[in-house]
């Protein structure tokens, strides 16, 4: 049987493939769709060169790497009707379902209807209450992972396919919507409700995670950035933030810090952030996209849980 394994990264690719605890061909999934600009189709011209621009200003990374590293990989595609079953191999968190949901709408656009598609998704491990990435499993865990891998249906397709086309276009509201659905995506719907808490809050202009960020600084001893980054990574939730993504999180905050000798504490302009005394909008708003919208064009309801268009 002809498998095709799409995964969400080299790490996990280079370990299943050394130590041949699966057999099938691999296309790595190298992007990072849950920030910046996105089109429907991603492997369209006009998909490409909006990508290249963001990842190139915010990120350094040139034309010529997003050719190797992603485009090369979308051109395996071209070949996916030869294979017998697709195993999608993604994490828990928003970072991995949005790229997720972009791949099934891909394969869907190649004509995959009649070819099984499985999904292998970490999380949540018997007797322990931190969530895990792939990587993070031991040998054992992923074969189980994979042994009980889950046949998506085409609801399951249609959902995904709904939610990549609602996340590129210019409605945000309309996937709040979506949270309640059921599927066999066990993480899509806290995923989503984290998607939206992306943007600014209507009190205060910063947003969720933002927010976490500074109740870090008011609740532990952290000595300094590096430190900070570090809490910020481990207890971020379910966003799957990298490094690069979340000292962009942090550079946004600097007016909300003073860096002691020895401790990183809040501001003035922090603890009135923490204390939702006040607005720091005007402060924040920068030209940043979550797929087809800008971050400062709306604004979070922490009361309903829905977005305002400003």
């Amino acid at each position: 049987m002809a498998t095709l394994h799409i995964t969400n990264g080299d790490s996990l690719t280079n370990r299943m493939q050394e130590l041949k605890l699966v057999t099938g061909d691999f296309m790595v999934w190298r992007e990072m769709f849950c920030e910046g600009p996105t089109v429907i189709k991603v492997e369209t011209e006009n998909s490409i060169r909006k990508r290249k621009r963001f990842l190139k200003k915010y990120y350094r990374i040139s034309a010529s790497d997003y050719d190797t590293k992603f485009i090369s990989q979308l051109k395996k595609l071209d070949s996916i009707l030869d294979y017998d079953e697709i195993v999608l191999w993604f994490e828990y968190d928003l970072f991995c379902h949005i790229n997720m949901v972009a791949a099934i709408s891909l394969i869907l656009r190649k004509g995959v209807r009649n070819i099984p598609i499985y999904l292998v998704c970490s999380g949540k491990v018997l007797h322990k209450k931190k969530l895990f990435g792939l990587c993070e499993l031991s040998n054992e865990q992923l074969k189980q992972q994979y042994h009980n891998k889950i046949q998506l249906t085409l609801d399951d397709l249609e959902l995904a396919d709904h939610v990549w086309t609602l996340y590129c276009e210019s409605k945000p509201q309309k996937i709040a919507g979506q949270i309640k659905r059921n599927s066999s995506f066990e993480y899509l719907s806290i995923c989503l409700r984290a998607h939206l808490q992306r943007f600014p809050n209507m009190l205060t202009g910063l947003n969720t995670l933002e927010h976490n960020v500074l109740e870090m600084v008011d609740n532990y001893q952290i000595k300094n950035i590096k430190q900070l980054t570090g809490y910020a990574l481990e207890y971020q939730g379910y966003y799957g933030y990298g490094d690069m993504q979340m000292k962009r999180v942090l550079a946004r905050l600097f007016q909300f810090l003073n860096q002691t000798k020895d401790m990183l504490l809040l501001s003035e302009r922090g603890k009135l952030a923490l204390e939702r005394k006040k607005n720091f909008y005007n402060t924040q708003i920068l030209d940043w996209h979550y797929g087809g919208v800008k971050k400062y064009d709306y604004l979070y309801n922490n009361d309903t849980h829905t977005l305002l268009k400003l």
